[in-house]
Parts: C-alpha cells; structure tokens; sequence
C-alpha cells in the first residue's frame, strides 16, 4: 500500500488517538470527513489498520510484575514450532511473543500479579511443553519508553 501525506498525518492521528471523531481526524490529515473516513475503511480493509483499543496502565491493574522470557526449544521441526507458538497465543499472560535469532528461540513479554503468579505459571505453561528444553527469565525493573505508534512520518523522511 502506497500512503501519501495525508494518509501518514491520518494514521499517526489515530495512533495518538483512536478517539478523535472523525471531523477533528479528518482536519489534522487535511481531507474532507468522506475522503477520511473511506480511507480508514481502506487502512481496516488492507490489515494496516488493526484495531482500535484501549492501553491498560499493567501496574495500576494490578500486574504488579513484568518479564522478558527467553525460550530454548528442544529441536528446531516444524511440528515443536506450531505447538509452542498454538499453546503460547492462548496464554493470556503472554502480552507479545517473538521469534528470534541468536542464542534463544523465542522472547516472551509476560505480565503476572506477582513473584508466585509468575513462578506457577512458568513451571505449569512453559516448562511443562516437552517442546522446551530451557527458559530464561529477565524481570521489568522499570519500564523506561512504551508505545505502539510507529514512526509513519519517517516513511516521508521527517
């Protein structure tokens, strides 16, 4: 998908927040309410646009703990793989996974109410899936940035 100018002020506006209406969306992209509100069907339709959500603060919910957990498959086949990846996106503690190079198969951002929450559920989630042969857990002592806009200004080299 080719985006111009207008379309990159528009999805950084809804990045910043997803509830403008659709008249104040549309004066910071420089469209007309129509000609915007097509294109964010168009962005919906393509899979750009995903979702429009509400961030929850994981502390002031009462997550009171944060890992990054670095995962070690037994063999690198096909079928470990698809097994680890079903069984991790139906963890709800599992806010991101990512498949990774390097040392370690596979990064996990965990949230967990606590020190014990954490621990059942690595023994009982993780660790119990004959597909892992170790883990490796790095605890959140602050986070320091945290967004999920991307920089879709830096697509018109600003």
């Amino acid at each position: 998908m080719t985006l111009s100018a207008a379309d990159v002020q528009l999805l950084a506006a809804l990045q910043e927040d997803a509830t403008l209406s659709q008249a104040d969306l549309a004066a910071r992209a420089g469209m007309s309410r129509t000609s915007c509100w097509r294109r964010i069907r168009e962005f919906e339709q393509s899979g750009l646009l995903r979702g429009q959500v509400g961030v929850v603060d994981p502390r002031l919910a009462g997550f009171g703990l944060q890992a990054l957990l670095q995962v070690t498959m037994t063999e690198h086949t096909d079928e470990n793989r698809e097994s680890f990846e079903t069984h991790v996106r139906d963890l709800p503690e599992v806010t991101e996974c990512f498949s990774v190079s390097g040392d370690r198969d596979y990064v996990l951002h965990v949230v967990a109410k606590d020190m014990d929450a954490y621990t059942k559920f690595l023994n009982s989630q993780i660790l119990h899936q004959k597909s892992v042969q170790s883990a490796s857990t790095t605890f959140v002592l602050k986070r320091i940035k945290y967004t999920t806009a991307l920089p879709v200004a830096k697509l018109l080299g600003r």
